[in-house]
């Protein structure tokens, strides 16, 4: 079913867009076998890893893979919208129109370009998007206190070692309070992205890194990246909390696990066990990789929720279909009851569909203040 749903734009492409060119049948067909081997990018990455969520091609074809199968998807929206208004001028003058082959052309370059752009979008090391929030009862202590966000690197073959450093680089030019990382670090096994992930013991702030796990580690050996994330200098908060200390004021910073949990085995998210123990008081920021439970974040108390998991939705449109599948939470800030929660677009994306047109990246710093 996955990959059916995957080789519909290349149906709709292949039979309304190609099929009427004015060209040879043997180029039409000949371009057809092409895209259809480029919508068959999560099969083949199947065969490669055993996972649609790890391609193991070189980064080249990877970034290949992602523009023309980005290609294919753009361009079936189009001839999606081209065909609803030709029935649309059917219904008005009792014809159907004529298509020009020029409108075609036009329809393909633009897809090319868009999903060119879309994956320069996608790859880069984002830049550092600066946020000020209003933290209830924060102590004096922490006014002006700063804390950047990962989330979703997706360190993978096309997110690589090398990108990796990059963003941990641009992360430690911020001199940060706290580090906090919310999940889907990886796609890939341990054995396959050990040497990717090792730049990630490079960050570095006064408080530390904190990080729970996302949807992805479920998806390759969970147990074995959440004992070697410690190892990288990160502290994982599974359904546990820090205590943060500045003179006499304090801050609580608590994560739970990912729902995946549930059909895996693993430990469940428990924010109640979370939350155990901590001072009276102290203002708590949630670290939960997907948004969709954030009513019973503000239930608890919890002040702050910083998530992932959406992507921002990708690409300006899609992301209305992807806050449906997140109870309606998809890019920045929500008002939940009392909390406040911040849904990031990601600092990387799935390597399965890298692109990002209209929903950039981000490499986020929050300063915390009094309200």
């Amino acid at each position: 079913m996955f990959h059916l749903m995957f080789s519909l734009p290349w149906l709709i492409v292949a039979t309304r867009f190609i099929a009427p060119l004015p060209w040879p049948w043997m180029v039409k067909l000949l371009l057809a076998a092409f895209l259809l081997l480029a919508s068959q990018y999560h099969l083949f990455s199947r065969f490669t890893s055993g996972s649609v969520f790890a391609p193991e091609f070189p980064r080249p074809l990877v970034i290949g893979f992602n523009l023309f199968f980005g290609a294919i998807v753009l361009l079936a929206a189009m001839q999606v919208v081209l065909d609803l208004v030709s029935i649309l001028i059917l219904a008005v003058k009792w014809s159907f129109p004529v298509v020009p082959a020029e409108v075609r052309y036009t329809m393909g370059v633009a897809a090319l370009v868009l999903a060119s752009f879309g994956i320069s979008q996608a790859i880069r090391v984002p830049p550092v998007k600066k946020i000020e929030v209003a933290i209830p009862g924060l102590a004096p202590e922490f006014d002006g206190y700063r804390m950047v966000q990962l989330t979703d690197l997706h360190i993978s073959r096309l997110f690589t070692g090398r990108w990796a450093s990059a963003v941990v680089e641009k992360t430690n030019a911020l001199n940060a309070d706290l580090i906090v990382i919310t999940g889907d670090l990886i796609d890939g096994s341990l054995d396959i992205r050990r040497e990717d992930v090792a730049p990630l013991a490079g960050l570095s702030a006064r408080d530390g890194v904190l990080a729970v796990p996302g949807n992805h580690e479920y998806f390759f050996e969970v147990d074995r990246w959440l004992a070697h994330f410690p190892e990288l200098n990160m502290r994982i908060l599974a359904n546990d909390h820090a205590v943060i200390e500045r003179g006499a004021g304090r801050l609580v910073v608590a994560g739970v696990t990912d729902l995946s949990a549930r059909s895996t085995g693993s430990l469940e998210p428990d924010l109640g066990a979370a939350l155990r123990n901590a001072p009276a008081g102290a203002p708590i920021i949630l670290l939960d990789h997907q948004p969709r439970m954030a009513e019973r974040a503000a239930e608890k108390g919890v002040a702050l929720q910083l998530s992932g998991h959406t992507h921002g939705g990708m690409v300006r449109g899609l992301d209305q279909i992807v806050a449906r599948a997140n109870n309606g939470y998809v890019s920045g800030f929500y008002e939940v009851d009392d909390m406040k929660l911040y849904v990031n677009n990601g600092t990387g994306l799935w390597p399965g569909f890298a692109l990002r047109i209209g929903v950039p990246a981000e490499l986020t710093e929050f300063t915390l203040r009094r309200m």
